[in-house]
């Protein structure tokens, strides 16, 4: 008996699965024998996520990986430009100390004379670098004029970077009564024996260079920090 013969003879018998028959046939023959997909590993399924170093632009990752390899290490400065007329850092000795280094942040601070109310604090956020200046007072309290700083814009390089002033700032400028300083720009110089700090705006210009090749022995804590 052949198989048309075996179908017509059941359909005669029973014949309400002639609708079940008709589906079967309806399916590709290939169709049943299709393997089941393949199982996604967990990496797959949930690949990590971007580190922000991964984020960073290249010359910045440079950059911020040539101030981390003084980590630890302090060096001593000289004012080569203040146009402020002040004598309050002319006449101070000047140190910066590499104090603490993580993958997205390093902290700087910046001592003048005895006072160690100043750190400087550049993080990588993902868009580029950040610069701020923790300011605090010898009880470790904020002072008012605190983490103002500036984002960087563009690429730079590996030795430089620049950090126009952010919206917050400009915004804590204003409250505190600092309208001069709205459009500050912040640089950051590295090289092999100089780092350099300087701020400028209109009419005005801050910069600070230290001797890289001259390392010295810092044990001062900065106010606020441990």
């Amino acid at each position: 008996m052949t198989l048309h013969t075996r179908f017509f003879k059941i359909i005669r018998v029973r014949p309400q699965l002639l609708p079940i028959f008709m589906l079967l046939i309806a399916i590709p023959a290939q169709a049943a024998f299709t393997p089941p997909p393949r199982l996604l590993s967990s990496a797959e399924q949930y690949p990590p996520a971007k580190s922000i170093t991964a984020m960073t632009a290249a010359a910045q990752n440079d950059f911020f990986a040539a101030i981390s390899q003084l980590c630890g290490q302090a060096f001593t400065g000289k004012l080569a430009v203040d146009t402020s007329g002040s004598d309050r850092f002319a006449d101070a000795q000047l140190l910066m100390h590499v104090r603490e280094c993580s993958d997205t942040q390093i902290k700087i601070p910046f001592y003048v004379g005895e006072d160690a109310s100043r750190t400087w604090i550049l993080t990588k956020t993902g868009g580029g670098l950040l610069l701020k200046h923790d300011h605090r007072h010898k009880d470790g309290s904020h002072d008012d004029l605190t983490l103002y700083g500036g984002h960087t814009q563009q690429l730079g390089s590996a030795h430089t970077q620049v950090f126009p002033v952010d919206v917050f700032t400009q915004e804590l400028f204003i409250e505190l009564g600092y309208p001069q300083s709205l459009t500050n720009i912040w640089e950051m110089f590295i090289y092999s024996d100089t780092f350099t700090y300087r701020l400028t705006r209109a009419g005005f210009e801050f910069k600070v260079e230290f001797d890289l090749t001259q390392p010295v022995v810092n044990t001062r804590t900065p106010w606020g920090h441990r």
